[in-house]
């Protein structure tokens, strides 16, 4: 079995049908996954880092407020992982969510927390039973709250770019609680004992 911790990006050695893509970026063993919609919305394409558009800062700001930066240059997480429903441009985005299933598999976060309309819509339908339950409800209310998942805990977020102080300290709180949490113990059971 190959180590994959000590690769910050691609640890899982993927491999889609266009290039250039954004891989998964972080630290594999994370507890927590970060998804983002694509590089096109969330920046990376000119330095292979997911979230790092200039728009996107306050969402790094907030890695770092909560303890998961351990490093900016190059950025280094720690118990966070980052990638994309859409880690390239392709002519077939369907093509694209298989990449991004085995990810988010290989990764096997307790917490998932998607970012913006695409990818909290994503990971609600084909991630929680609550998905056709809730697939009408705006992201403005679903927006810091927990959806239990199958298998996960999802935190959905409005998309970072357009954030508002009221909007990240709502998601540092909802993250903070769920951190000093056992959170640990959801995995397989999707609750949260503490």
């Amino acid at each position: 079995m190959e180590n994959v911790t000590d690769r910050l990006s691609n640890p899982f050695g993927m491999r889609p049908p266009s290039e250039p893509a954004v891989h998964g970026y972080g630290d594999p063993n994370g507890d927590f996954h970060f998804i983002g919609e694509s590089p096109e919305a969330h920046g990376g394409a000119e330095t292979g880092v997911p979230f790092s558009s200039p728009e996107t800062r306050r969402f790094v700001e907030l890695l770092d407020a909560l303890g998961f930066v351990e490093g900016r240059e190059p950025l280094r997480l720690r118990n966070a992982f980052l990638s994309y429903v859409r880690m390239t441009d392709s002519d077939d985005p369907k093509e694209l969510e298989r990449y991004f299933d085995a990810e988010l598999r290989a990764v096997n976060a307790h917490i998932l927390v998607p970012l913006g309309e695409e990818a909290t819509r994503h990971v609600v339908e084909e991630y929680t039973a609550r998905g056709p339950k809730i697939a009408d409800t705006p992201l403005e209310e679903l927006h810091a709250t927990e959806v239990r998942g199958a298998g996960f805990l999802v935190v959905p977020s409005l998309d970072p770019r357009f954030w508002d102080d009221e909007d990240e300290d709502a998601l540092c709180e909802k993250l903070e609680e769920i951190l000093n949490s056992d959170y640990r113990q959801t995995k397989g059971v999707a609750t949260r004992i503490g």
